[in-house]
């Protein structure tokens, strides 16, 4: 399994915003620079973050970008489904055509192992990924 390249730029851009944390405001244009990210594609994880209640923006003069929540209340899994949609290791539990439905003894299955990734992923806070860790 392999994040989208979308998701992945979505956790760091997330990672820097908590960087940001304490009140202060930081832009799409700051976090782009910060992170080494294309500023169109910022501007567009910004939208899907802000429509998903993780980033509030606040319009004109001191305006700008910061969490909607502390960054302990953010998880991996939240950060991926805002940009994903709902965490699933395969499409046929989400009723899409599959060859072998008929015959098929581990669809049944796959709700729990998705749930078990999720909690996974939900384990993780955008606090932890925020602290600078030393590198070995």
């Amino acid at each position: 399994m392999r994040l989208s390249n979308l998701a992945d730029y979505a956790v760091v851009t997330m990672s820097q915003a908590a960087r940001h944390c304490g009140g202060a405001r930081t832009s799409a244009s700051e976090l782009a620079a910060e992170t080494g990210l294309p500023t169109p594609t910022v501007q567009k994880l910004v939208s899907k973050l802000s429509a998903a209640g993780l980033l509030r923006s606040t319009r004109g003069a001191g305006g700008g970008l910061q969490l909607a929540r502390p960054a302990a209340a953010i998880t991996v899994a939240d950060i991926i489904e805002a940009v994903e949609g709902p965490i699933a290791l395969t499409a046929c539990i989400e009723g899409t055509d599959c060859l072998v439905e008929h015959e098929c003894r581990v669809k049944p299955h796959w709700p729990i192992v998705n749930e078990a990734l999720r909690g996974a992923l939900a384990d993780i806070s955008l606090a932890q990924l925020a602290r600078e860790r030393e590198i070995a």
